[in-house]
């Protein structure tokens, strides 16, 4: 008889909330991760006082009553809710589009205003492309809001986080665009949002307490030949095509760096994320972590910052993964790979590695929640 009900490769959200759930169902667990902590991309490191987001911000946010209650039955979270700023060529602009943004735009006060501007610049993309459809991203996003946001605000970003031009991706990356006519700067429409109290970390730890982890374990070299010796069933978030041998070719990723650095002031910037929306700097934005958790006073009393800027970048062996890159090549071949995981045996495959698919936080603890068979 095996040691372990569940083998789970990968201690990140979906990993975490597994083991959580296997747990409290009276199974034994055992939890490796390649890397030398547990969390994933939601691990936090302190630095000067401050849980610095290591893998890039992380904001939770849903409209499912029943995911905000569980995660804040483990750890409370806070109020933190997001509004980044945009930074075109030294000029600041409110996201996601809304009222302020406009004002910043065009002088416009009104929402009759900002919509009869949209709705002109529109107007020029559609007659452009006469009766055909959008082609691409760049006459996809003009068609949706113009000219003036298109070049401000998202034609440069899009090409820092893709590395291609706005003419070479497909339209269908950008299906709609939200514009709100009212002056709103919270970026997501979700009911519930927030940070936990004390960095993603206690969230994990306590997903994870009581259950047998091992870090610095990688699953191919240590585990796959043999893991049914192990445990009775797989849990797998790792890469899907790496699980498979890359037998029917690679999947295409894209990764993120970050130059993080202290600052000796307590406020470099006066919002946790500032988007650079221009080719001038080239890193897509700088998150400023600490006012991820502190809050008018506390970020003076806290004397120091820590600010990391995020750069885009093709994926290359070795990198870690972060983004599936959905274009009709690569979705075409995860479909393949897909079909493949149903003669898996005992085997889930599960979040956005185990899937090449883009998640939330929210969607993969909810993924997890509906699992009825644990």
């Amino acid at each position: 008889m095996n040691q372990f009900d569940y083998l789970i490769v990968g201690s990140g959200l979906f990993g975490a909330t597994f083991a959580y759930r296997a747990t409290k169902a009276g199974k034994k667990c055992l939890v490796i991760d390649k890397r030398e902590h547990l969390g994933g991309n939601v691990y936090c490191e302190n630095v000067e006082g401050i849980n610095v987001h290591k893998y890039g911000a992380h904001i939770f946010h849903t409209n499912n009553k029943q995911v905000w209650d569980f995660v804040n039955s483990i750890v409370e979270f806070n109020r933190y809710t997001n509004s980044p700023v945009a930074n075109y060529k030294g000029k600041l602009y409110n996201l996601p589009f809304n009222m302020n943004t406009f004002y910043q735009m065009w002088g416009v006060t009104t929402p009759a205003e900002a919509s009869a501007k949209i709705e002109e610049q529109k107007a020029e993309a559609v007659a452009a492309l006469g009766h055909r459809e959008p082609a691409n991203l760049e006459e996809q996003a003009l068609s949706l809001v113009g000219k003036d946001i298109f070049e401000k605000l998202i034609k440069e970003y899009t090409e820092k986080q893709w590395g291609r031009s706005c003419k070479d991706l497909p339209a269908f990356i950008i299906k709609r665009l939200p514009v709100r006519f009212v002056y709103d700067n919270n970026y997501f429409n979700d009911k519930y949002q927030g940070i936990p109290v004390g960095g993603y970390n206690k969230l994990v730890d306590g997903l994870l307490r009581g259950v047998e982890c091992r870090t610095g374990v990688d699953f191919f070299t240590d585990y796959k030949k043999n893991w049914r010796h192990v445990a009775d069933k797989l849990v797998y978030t790792g890469a899907l095509d790496e699980y498979f041998d890359y037998r029917l070719g690679r999947l295409d990723w894209r990764t993120v760096s970050f130059k993080t650095r202290v600052e000796d002031f307590p406020n470099f910037q006066g919002n946790a994320v500032v988007n650079y929306t221009s080719h001038d700097q080239p890193y897509t934005r700088i998150i400023e972590h600490k006012h991820f958790e502190m809050f008018g006073q506390a970020v003076y009393d806290c004397p120091k910052t820590v600010i990391s800027e995020e750069y885009s970048t093709e994926y290359k062996i070795g990198m870690e993964p972060y983004y599936p890159v959905n274009d009709d090549r690569n979705n075409s071949l995860a479909e393949e790979y897909r079909k493949l995981v149903a003669d898996e045996k005992d085997v889930l495959f599960g979040g956005r590695l185990g899937q090449y698919r883009y998640y939330d936080m929210a969607p993969v603890i909810e993924q997890v929640l509906n699992i009825k068979d644990i």
